[in-house]
């Protein structure tokens, strides 16, 4: 195998015993680059000279013992996380030529432990989306079938894993945008609980709901990356405060003897596709064989969860992108006119079609005269969502569902139908309105060869045991291992 084909554990393993160095892996996965970028296009820029630099200066140092598990593993960022001195786009016309005075917390935190970022990845503008097709450089193309979407918004950097154009990849889940595109391409996406990774430096689309969380090859790098990015930050007023440092590795497990795991019947109803909930019921009767207790559940609240959450995200999202306004940085229109006439022409001309629908349906929710209709109602149910989870997890361990209704579909198929395109993220918006931590892993393939996801999820600061039940399934199947043919 290819070094760029390994996971960071494996590579890790070598780097110890001095079989390759640094350099070696990244050089690996630039030529992966050079061969596929062109049919995936899953990155907005890339950065070799400065990624060579630092890996040489760390294999002239050496691997000591002590060292990180990350120590010289090549990392990719979405491109709505900050990096010092490099491009931030968000895949936006706005913020097309902006260079970031800083970075991210959790860039930081990879430096740390000897990582470096490498390229920047694609996503669905400022991540408004489920099939990173709303990206102003053009759409992220899925490995398995360069056809259809690789799920969004981070879908380059699941694209980026899938095709072994990265060791590993960070992305920002707001409403399922780890782990949807991870479910598309056949990866595994965290979605950690809300707190646990700093969001600070990350361009901020609903802050009530965004988390940054890793996608990799296999849920041990997940909990190897995930165990490098948490922790407390005082910079972020969301940050949990005082969490002590984690190895989540030390908390895999194959064995799920007496694990008491819940299915709500809400996310099992006429809509879902025959072939996924096959591939999901088949997961659970798998861990169930391993010793696994399975219980019938209720979310009753859940079909409230799609309005709830677009009256939420949007409400912030129209808060949060009124700073882009052509006067402080970022896209200014070329137009001469008055102060309000460039506001409007700067922003009319510089956000994608997607952006501007979700601004106006926040403002308008959150409008004089509307608020307690739509805003403040949707809060109200957003609680009532919570404590579903809240009285489900006095049963059970962990709840199972699957993470997307349907394998991913074609390009363009639905990006003027705005309605169909949210039902992508049925399954997955209520982790995030609760707060919760959640993966997803590959868990079958479609007739089409598309892969399938099952999503774990656990309750509050409950990582290891949705990492320790996820592995435990790993373990007994060869999804994860599975690779899109790509010439």
């Amino acid at each position: 195998m290819e070094l760029n084909e390994l996971t960071a554990r494996q590579l890790n393993e070598r780097l110890q015993k001095k079989e390759i160095k640094a350099v070696d892996i990244l050089e690996s996965v630039f030529r992966r680059i050079d061969r596929v970028e062109g049919q995936i296009s899953a990155f907005t820029s890339l950065d070799k000279k400065r990624a060579i630099d630092v890996l040489s200066s760390l294999d002239k140092k050496g691997k000591t013992e002590g060292n990180s598990s990350l120590y010289g593993i090549p990392a990719a960022v979405k491109d709505n996380i900050c990096l010092k001195d490099g491009k931030t786009s968000c895949s936006s016309r706005v913020l097309k030529n902006f260079i970031s005075p800083y970075s991210a917390a959790v860039i930081k935190k990879l430096e740390e432990a000897g990582s470096v970022v490498f390229g920047k990845t694609n996503l669905d503008e400022f991540a408004m989306g489920s099939s990173t097709e709303t990206s102003f450089i053009g759409p992220t193309h899925n490995p398995w079938n360069i056809e259809v979407i690789p799920g969004g918004s981070s879908g380059g950097s699941a694209a980026a894993v899938a095709a072994d154009e990265a060791i590993f990849a960070i992305g920002s889940d707001t409403g399922g945008s780890i782990r949807q595109p991870a479910a598309c391409c056949g990866v595994v996406g965290m979605k950690p609980s809300y707190g646990l990774v700093s969001r600070y430096g990350l361009v901020a689309f609903a802050s009530s709901l965004d988390q940054i969380g890793p996608i990799t090859k296999d849920v041990y790098d997940a909990a190897l990356v995930l165990g490098v990015i948490a922790g407390s930050d005082r910079r972020d007023s969301t940050s949990i405060p005082d969490l002590p440092k984690k190895d989540y590795t030390t908390s895999l497990s194959a064995k799920v003897k007496g694990m008491r795991i819940g299915l709500p019947r809400e996310y099992f109803l006429s809509g879902l596709d025959s072939e996924v909930e096959e591939a999901v019921r088949e997961a659970v009767g798998l861990l169930e064989k391993s010793g696994a207790e399975i219980m019938d559940i209720s979310l009753p609240h859940t079909e409230y969860c799609l309005p709830a959450y677009y009256i939420i995200a949007t409400a912030e999202a129209s808060a949060n992108l009124a700073r882009y306004d052509g006067v402080r940085y970022g896209y200014r229109t070329s137009r001469q006119m008055d102060l309000g006439q460039m506001y409007e022409r700067t922003r009319g001309e510089g956000f994608g079609d997607e952006v501007k629908r979700r601004i106006m349906l926040g403002t308008y929710a959150l409008s004089a005269g509307y608020y307690e209709a739509y805003y403040l109602k949707a809060q109200k149910v957003r609680t009532l969502i919570k404590n579903d989870f809240d009285e489900a997890f006095k049963k059970v361990e962990a709840i199972i569902t699957p993470t997307i209704p349907a394998p991913a579909f074609k390009i363009g198929e639905k990006i003027d139908n705005p309605l169909q395109m949210y039902l992508s993220d049925i399954f997955t918006i209520s982790v995030n309105l609760a707060g919760l931590p959640a993966i997803s892993l590959p868990c079958g393939l479609s007739k089409g060869k598309l892969p399938i996801g099952l999503q774990i999820i656990g309750s509050y600061l409950g990582e290891e045991k949705v990492l320790n039940l996820a592995y435990a399934y790993e373990s007994q199947t060869d999804w994860h291992r599975r690779k899109p043919k790509l010439t």
